[in-house]
């Protein structure tokens, strides 16, 4: 698995090397953090003029190094001051007080520092505080489709995106392979292991059965506007009484442990953000479906609202959901440079309700901005309607550049 190289994630590493900066690699676990940090591993001990010193806080072999101190007698055990160090920490939010020994190397001579993290709010607040922000994280997501290809030795086809769809792009699918059976138990091993070390574990989570049943509940409404109110609400007529601020704390805690995503919604006309009501996004898809459970054929569009979100992220656009006065846009990306976009997602545009709804809501919003609809209607790849693009959901997911 670690043999394919995903070579953009490797470009941002080099790109921030030799410069004083941490390097920071986070995501949810399982989506090839560590094998990123195992092919930098391999790559820089090849030169003769490097020293790598290498912590894997999965591994047993690394059970000592519980503190700080701890971590500080290990590096300084192997660090060599007459080459250039490479110091790689793997799942470092399991080393007590790591921020301490973090700041201390990064300011020796020709030291380079690369981390992994599977928890968002530790990472960045605490490393903010102790180094003055002197880091850059690197967000690691599961496979895309194009990735999903290379991983699994398909070619792109109408049932190479079936298997995308219902599976996911979690890397480690390519040693179990894409047998359902085989898939839905991986998944569900990802589940566990993410919900009690990244969630019930580091919150001390007292009620796991209802934080169950709020991530099957945001695994069921993917791509829905839902507020902790309406939880709180559907909670109670399943016989469970939660309130709100805690519904708020465990979708919290999800959001650190890189779970889910929180999309905002944003009034385009009067250009500002509302303070409720959010859409929620899986990190993988593939992992939605086996929370969702069944075949749930009707979840369709909600499948694609994640993939096509996820994509959207990929190619390094904010995002965040559109409100209009006549309706919703599903997504308003922008990226720092001002590059604005409008993006709709839907499985079929065949009914006329279904296209009135799709373009119109677009051809409402009165500037010049580009507008697509993704869809996957068959023998479509790219068509023109009245300003906006209609394209296939295999042909966004295989440009680069969009």
């Amino acid at each position: 698995m670690c043999g394919i190289i995903r070579q953009s994630y490797l470009d941002k590493i080099e790109k921030y090397i030799g410069k004083e900066t941490i390097i920071v690699l986070v995501g949810q676990r399982r989506v090839g953090k560590s094998c990123m940090l195992q092919i930098v591993r391999n790559q820089k001990m090849s030169d003769s003029g490097n020293n790598v010193i290498f912590i894997d806080k999965e591994k047993r072999e690394f059970d000592n190094i519980k503190n700080y101190n701890d971590l500080n007698d290990f590096i300084e055990e192997r660090f060599d001051k007459s080459k250039h160090n490479f110091i790689l920490i793997d799942e470092v939010q399991d080393i007590e007080g790591f921020e301490r020994s973090i700041r201390s190397y990064r300011t020796e001579v020709n030291t380079d520092i690369i981390i992994t993290g599977s928890n968002a709010k530790m990472l960045s607040s605490d490393l903010t505080t102790l180094i003055g922000g002197r880091y850059k994280e690197i967000y690691i997501q599961p496979l895309s489709y194009l990735e999903f290809l290379q991983f699994h030795k398909l070619q792109d086809s109408e049932d190479s995106l079936a298997k995308y769809m219902k599976y996911g792009g979690l890397p480690g699918l390519v040693k179990m392979g894409l047998e359902e059976d085989d898939v839905r138990e991986y998944h569900s091993d990802i589940y566990s292991t993410v919900l009690l070390k990244d969630v019930i574990m580091r919150h001390e989570i007292r009620n796991v059965r209802f934080l169950e049943n709020l991530v099957r509940f945001l695994a069921d409404n993917t791509g829905q506007l839902v507020s902790a109110n309406s939880i709180s609400k559907f909670m109670k007529s399943q016989k469970e009484s939660v309130t709100s601020t805690v519904i708020m704390n465990y979708i919290s805690y999800l959001f650190e442990a890189y779970m889910i995503k929180k999309v905002n919604r944003f009034d385009i006309h009067g250009k500002r953000l509302f303070e409720n009501n959010d859409k929620f996004y899986f990190e993988d898809h593939g992992l939605r479906n086996t929370l969702a459970g069944g075949t749930r054929e009707n979840d369709i569009e909600k499948v694609i609202e994640n993939i096509v979100f996820q994509q959207l992220v990929r190619l390094g656009y904010d995002v965040k959901v559109g409100k209009l006065p006549s309706g919703e846009i599903d997504f308003v990306c922008s990226k720092p440079n001002g590059k604005l976009i409008y993006v709709q997602a839907s499985y079929l545009i065949a009914a006329d309700e279904t296209r009135k709804r799709e373009f119109g809501n677009l051809g409402s919003i009165k500037d010049n901005y580009p507008k697509y609809v993704i869809s996957m209607n068959p023998l479509l790849t790219k068509s023109d309607y009245d300003g906006i693009t209609h394209i296939h959901l295999r042909t966004f997911l295989t440009e680069e550049d969009f």
